[in-house]
């Protein structure tokens, strides 16, 4: 049974309610709230790019890539195997695998960190504003966080938080336990950061990060913006005071970041090529004073072949360097695989350009692979660090 409600003579006029008052407080509410909301529209930058996703096509098929068997081809060792049963030297191959397109859908693929206690990877889909995840349990494809603010780089800290470098945001955050977002870095001397692009998480906290300008030069990517900062820098944020230092200055375009095991050395990439023929594609290395926060001796690593260039690393448990190489040659897009000595091993071979690279997996040794469109996948004989 429904019971109509009706107001009184005296609730309508005098008594209680007073139907005029309402409509005139209701009008000033709805007034009041359209200027609000026009203010906010004139105040708020919009958050970039968001929910475009590629459906005008059918995805790419998941699964092993066609023309796959074992070994697999894609697999280049630098030294002719001794053995059919795989590449001499060269720890990306182990036994019956083939590198495998697990999810795809994506605009631009970027940034991925695995976290073990629920055994799935994230990573950014720039253009597309929003962090995905992939559970290696089951295969599953979600979105984890849309908008990002553009996310680019993600790492994982010590205490299990998620720090991510944000485009449009032009900042470092770290999203607690709680699922709050903690701003860890935005400005330097007082200005605005450029577009930071990775970051890495030492053993006693401090963040470590680099600030190209990528994600302020158009608005595919981020917002375009002027930069304030003079130079395209690496920075450190202090674990205890939150300070944020400048650790080197002399990069053209500073990129992807990772310590080596025992967190002595630093590689740092520099995609500066992007900003002219002159500029270097290559990866760094420096001598790092932990406690200090300091690093010194700089030297070249690894020349990559122009003009492709190299924007994510990795080192696994041997110290060996894993990159990302694209952009160039579509023969070298794919991985590279490095000794600590800066000798080349051998390259995976993927069908897209790469960016960036991670390990994961329960043994930490399956290698994940952000290439533009997808997320590949590839068991290796080698175990990540899995130091951010």
């Amino acid at each position: 049974m429904t019971t109509s409600l009706t107001l009184s003579d005296s609730q309508q006029q005098g008594g209680g309610f007073d139907r005029r008052k309402i409509l005139t407080g209701a009008a000033a509410l709805a007034a009041s709230a359209v200027t609000m909301k026009t203010a906010s529209a004139a105040s708020v930058a919009p958050l970039g790019q968001t929910g475009a996703p590629t459906t005008a096509s059918p995805p790419l098929p998941l699964g092993p890539l066609p023309g796959a068997r074992y070994p697999d081809s894609r697999l280049e060792s630098m030294k002719k195997p001794k053995v059919s049963f795989g590449p001499t030297g060269f720890p990306a191959f182990a036994g019956t695998m083939a590198v495998e397109r697990v999810a795809t859908g994506f605009r631009w693929a970027e940034g991925p960190v695995y976290f073990a206690a629920g055994r799935y990877v994230l990573f950014s889909d720039i253009p597309n504003n929003r962090i995905m995840r992939f559970s290696e349990d089951d295969g599953h494809l979600s979105v984890y966080r849309q908008p990002s603010m553009n996310s680019n780089g993600n790492t994982i800290d010590r205490e299990g938080r998620l720090i991510t470098c944000e485009h449009s945001g032009r900042r470092v955050t770290r999203t607690e336990l709680d699922g709050s977002i903690t701003i860890i870095a935005d400005k330097y001397n007082g200005k605005k950061l450029n577009s930071p692009n990775d970051a890495v998480v030492a053993a006693d906290g401090s963040i470590w990060f680099c600030d190209p300008a990528y994600g302020i030069g158009g608005f595919y990517e981020g917002i375009k913006a002027d930069a304030e900062q003079d130079k395209k820098n690496v920075y450190r944020v202090d674990p205890k005071s939150g300070d944020i230092k400048m650790v080197v200055d002399d990069f053209v375009e500073p990129n992807g970041l990772c310590f080596s095991p025992d967190e002595k050395k630093l590689y740092i990439c520099d995609t500066g090529f992007t900003d002219g023929p002159d500029n270097p594609s290559h990866i760094r290395v420096f001598d790092v004073d932990l406690g200090a926060g300091k690093l010194s001796n700089s030297k070249v690593f690894a020349d990559m072949p122009k003009p492709s260039i190299t924007d994510g690393v990795r080192c696994d448990t041997d110290r060996r360097v894993w990159c990302s190489v694209g952009w160039g040659d579509p023969n070298e897009d794919g991985v590279r695989c490095y000794t600590a000595d800066g000798d080349l091993l051998g390259k995976i071979h993927i069908p897209e350009t790469v960016a960036n690279l991670c390990f994961g997996g329960q043994q930490r040794n399956r290698l994940y692979i952000c290439g533009s469109s997808s997320l590949y996948a590839v068991y290796t004989s080698a175990q990540g660090a899995m130091k951010p």
